[in-house]
């Protein structure tokens, strides 16, 4: 049997990430240097939004260019990982019976290679993503969570991808540094302090925060990878935060990661 493998949140932000070295970048480098090298990785990516509940099984994803009005650089990377068809039934077979599609089509979005091309950049770990159902409520992603866990005995990297705060109405976009709002610091530390608890149903029932969750999580995506992670994670272990903070005023770049 293969180690156990980690489970990990990562705060992505702005696809530019992808090509930057700073502080986020170098610790989600450092993340791939410290943990146990899995067998392969099953990706959860808030930009693999869909009313359909699928996962990527063809050998050669695509790197798949999500966003517009960057530069140019950033449409040049490529992130070649191949795929898995073996970890794709296996997923099929721990969701079953729920019907997952077997997706030819989809590939590697930026919330999965933006951060991967720093945690592994050699792409020399099979990566297969799977989409988040739009039609369900957040208890049904963390149940899913939870129904993948066995996968972390059998090597494989729970890997979710989004930002626990994301208001892009909100967030900078100049030159000047913005201060995090109010909301944003509180919502993000509510969140922390949850994981650390390892309160999972104040996790789920983010909403109950009222205004500062309606600023936080104003569109659901990017929050429910969380969800994933934290259900194929064990009741008796607490995270390591190994990125902290907030960009642009209102995105939070926090990492968990379990095992």
């Amino acid at each position: 049997m293969s180690a156990r493998a980690p489970a990990v949140f990562v705060g992505h932000g702005n696809p530019l990430n992808a090509l930057a070295d700073n502080d986020w970048t170098r610790a989600w480098g450092q993340l791939g240097a410290r943990q146990p090298r899995p067998r392969a990785i099953l990706a959860v990516s808030a930009h693999w939004y869909v009313p359909a509940l699928a996962v990527t099984a063809m050998s050669a994803p695509r790197t798949i260019h999500d966003f517009g009005g960057f530069p140019r650089e950033l449409y040049a990377v490529s992130y070649p990982a191949r795929g898995d068809a073996v970890l794709a039934a296996r997923v099929q077979e721990l969701l079953g019976p729920l019907p997952v599609a077997a997706d030819e089509s989809w590939g590697l979005d930026h919330g999965t290679w933006s951060v991967l091309c720093h945690v592994y950049p050699r792409a020399d770990l099979p990566v297969v993503q799977l989409s988040i159902d739009t039609r369900q409520t957040a208890r049904f992603h963390y149940e899913l969570g939870t129904r993948l866990r066995p996968l972390r005995d059998e090597g494989i990297l729970i890997f979710g991808s989004g930002n626990v705060v994301h208001n892009l109405g909100a967030y900078s976009w100049g030159r000047q540094p913005q201060e995090p709002f109010d909301w944003a610091l509180r919502f993000e530390a509510h969140v922390r302090a949850s994981l650390d608890r390892r309160d999972d149903a104040a996790l789920i029932d983010y909403g109950a925060l009222g205004r500062d969750a309606r600023l936080a999580v104003p569109t659901h995506e990017h929050y429910l990878p969380l969800l994933y992670v934290l259900g194929a994670s064990h009741a008796d272990e607490r995270p390591g935060f190994p990125v902290s903070g907030i960009t642009g005023g209102s995105i939070s770049m926090l990492a968990a990661s379990f095992g």
